[in-house]
């Protein structure tokens, strides 16, 4: 996510930094880099042309050219810009005053509409939610099928309507169908066509006229650049978007999307997907995107996947066995399966502000499956008790695992390592205070 562009502006305030006192002419050069760098990264030319004009009006003041540390301030103001343009504060839905909500979804056909629609329902149900999914897209047959195989997997009930139906009547059948049910969220899965044209787009004002939904959400495909911007701005122009959902933005280098949507169309986004699993959507927050951005990682973000994957008790047992020390690589196992819940390593080592500079940690899955298969070779009493694993029960355990001694070695090095980390930061719940905060530093090295 913004590889491209990160690893560029990380470049250019290296240079900055160098340079001690800053003159007028280094930050128009540095400007000019930048403008570059956004233009690469298929970000909108007038948002471009309006973004550096407004970081050059701040950065040539007596705000950065009197400043102490000069190029820490450019990168502030960038920074603030950057957030600034994404929409300064995360938008959120609003809901109805009294049940159901009605969340339109529309979108062109491939950018991930009902995967989205799925995603969302998941979320809303997760939060506590009865949300109830509607199969409007009759235009492409195999939505439906999908839409009811996803309502299965995620535990979310599908209302389809009968033949020959218009989506409209579909539609209008589901908000009687939600009151019935006492559903609290109807998500209306709606048609998409390759383009925008005007039957798509007359079908969808008509629903929104009849129906009144609460939320109009878009779904584009961030990877396709300026086109997903010109598809926002088609259809905020026809059917007045409240959101935006941006999708596949994990495999976007570049993320001109995400950088030019809100300032094209006025519609802010609201939430990401940033994988095909059902868990893989986030709510979008600018300040926290625009660190991510500039290399400066994203630990709200991570928090909030941690206290997503640990329940309250589950939190306290382990703050328990850290203080009493009697953590062992049973519990270690499971804080792995408890890992691999919170998404790709690589995603979530992102996150930690500074970790993509250090060029020794490679990320790899497979290691984490290596560290599970040894641990599955122990004994039970070994696994509670490491300091038992002696010369020959560490052969024993390489040869069960497929691994080496020198990896049992490695892994048992970094258990310790890792239980010497987690008493100091006081288990997960305290850690995650301590780090919304602002009081905990993260160990980088």
């Amino acid at each position: 996510m913004f590889e491209s562009l990160t690893q560029r502006l990380e470049g250019i305030f290296k240079k900055l930094r160098g340079r001690g006192t800053l003159n007028e002419r280094d930050v128009g050069e540095a400007l000019r880099e930048i403008r570059v760098a956004l233009l690469e990264a298929d970000v909108n030319y007038t948002v471009v042309k309006s973004f550096v004009e407004k970081v050059r009006q701040r950065a040539v003041g007596a705000e950065v050219l009197a400043s102490l540390t000069p190029a820490q301030q450019v990168i502030k103001i960038v920074n603030e810009e950057l957030t600034r343009l994404m929409g300064a504060q995360g938008a959120e839905l609003q809901w109805a005053p009294s049940a159901p909500t009605i969340v339109m979804m529309c979108g062109l056909q491939g950018s991930g509409k009902t995967t989205s629609t799925a995603k969302l329902a998941a979320k809303f149900r997760q939060e506590g939610k009865r949300p109830l999914m509607v199969a409007a897209d009759i235009q492409r047959p195999a939505a439906i099928q999908q839409l009811q195989t996803l309502g299965k997997q995620i535990g979310v009930p599908v209302h389809v309507g009968g033949p020959g139906e218009s989506p409209l009547r579909i539609c209008q059948e589901a908000v009687r169908v939600a009151a019935a049910q006492h559903c609290d969220v109807l998500l209306l899965d709606t048609a998409g066509r390759l383009h925008v044209n005007t039957e798509l787009m007359e079908e969808l004002r008509e629903i929104k006229a009849r129906l009144q939904p609460h939320e109009v959400l878009l779904v584009v495909d961030a990877m396709t650049g300026q086109d997903a911007v010109n598809v926002a701005k088609a259809f905020h122009e026809a059917v007045q978007l409240d959101g935006v959902v941006l999708t596949k933005l994990d495999g976007d280098a570049r993320g001109g999307a995400a950088l030019s949507i809100r300032e094209v169309t006025g519609a802010p986004i609201k939430f990401i997907g940033t994988g095909e699993k059902v868990e893989a959507l986030e709510a979008f927050h600018p300040d926290r995107m625009a660190s991510r951005i500039l290399g400066m990682g994203d630990v709200l973000s991570l928090i909030d996947k941690v206290e997503a994957a640990y329940s309250q008790e589950q939190a306290l047992e382990l703050e328990r066995k850290l203080q009493e020390d009697s953590f062992t690589l049973e519990d270690f196992s499971a804080q792995i399966c408890q890992l691999k819940t919170m998404g790709p390593l690589e995603g979530l080592l992102d996150l930690i502000p500074g970790m993509k500079r250090l060029k020794d940690i490679q990320p790899d899955a497979k290691e984490l499956v290596k560290v599970e298969a040894m641990i599955s070779s122990m004994t039970m009493g070994e696994r509670h008790n490491h300091a038992l694993i002696n010369g020959s029960r560490r052969k024993r355990i390489a040869r069960g695992s497929g691994t080496t001694v020198q990896d049992v070695n490695r892994l048992l090095k970094q258990f310790a390592q890792m239980k010497k980390m987690m008493r100091s930061f006081g288990g997960v719940g305290k850690a995650s205070k301590k780090l919304r905060r602002g009081h905990l530093p993260l160990p980088l090295g």
